[in-house]
């Protein structure tokens, strides 16, 4: 492929923003959770609050342009519900790891003395931690599947309807299980970090529930009328 031509570039544009948009949301989402810990300025509710606003921002940014996917279970999800192409889905989350492992790599330039870059550790049991992210990853693509047009996290609705439901669940979930969703903002400080004991967790879980998740909105959409 010519790579002047349009399409290549326009695919490049695409994981780029993957890529932005990744750093961005580990940067600042993660970032929260380092500060806290120096300084106990967020509490728990300004951690969430983080997390769900940079959601919301960076679909609205990015929306346009790649889909503001930022999150490997999302990708797969719309691959499983034939929204995108499987071709481009190792792109975008070869993006999406690198974009996170540059923000926590940039957490670990700035604050060099924090042990754990906000990884993500459950404060019950394993199987606790694991299938209460299975169900919030489940809930978020559902959300997504909603409110998406297409493969695309845009329109008016739909940044608030997702940032929203991404602070919801680390709201109320987080101090269990971290609330991940993500198998790339768990792995990218874990990698830089070296806290990589229970990161299968969030590797496995959040791809699991996002599956869960294109399956339930097939069956609501195919028992939607308006849809047959």
């Amino acid at each position: 492929m010519d790579m002047r031509s349009p399409g290549h570039r326009s695919d490049l544009r695409k994981y780029l923003a993957e890529l932005i948009g990744t750093y961005a949301l580990i940067f600042c989402g993660t970032g929260a959770i380092v500060i806290n810990e120096q300084t106990q300025a967020l509490g728990h509710g300004g951690i969430a609050m983080t997390f769900g606003l940079i959601v919301m921002a960076l679909i609205y940014a990015f929306g346009e342009t790649s889909g503001a996917h930022f999150n490997p279970a999302v990708t797969l999800g719309f691959v499983a519900a034939r929204r995108f192409p499987i071709a481009r889905a190792f792109p975008y989350i070869a993006a999406q790891v690198l974009g996170g492992v540059f923000a926590s790599l940039t957490l670990h330039l700035l604050f060099p003395n924090d042990a754990m870059l906000g990884a993500t550790i459950p404060s019950g049991s394993v199987w606790q931690s694991f299938f209460l992210e299975v169900i919030l990853t489940w809930l978020l693509m559902l959300v997504i599947l909603q409110v998406s047009q297409g493969s695309k996290e845009t329109g008016l609705m739909a940044g608030i309807a997702i940032g929203a439901t991404v602070g919801l669940e680390a709201m109320f979930a987080g101090p269990i299980c971290g609330a991940s969703m993500n198998p790339v903002r768990s792995l990218a400080p874990a990698l830089v970090s070296g806290q990589l004991a229970q990161v299968w967790i969030y590797l496995t879980a959040p791809i699991a529930g996002s599956l869960l998740g294109t399956t339930t909105w097939q069956l609501i959409r195919n028992n939607d009328p308006k849809n047959t």
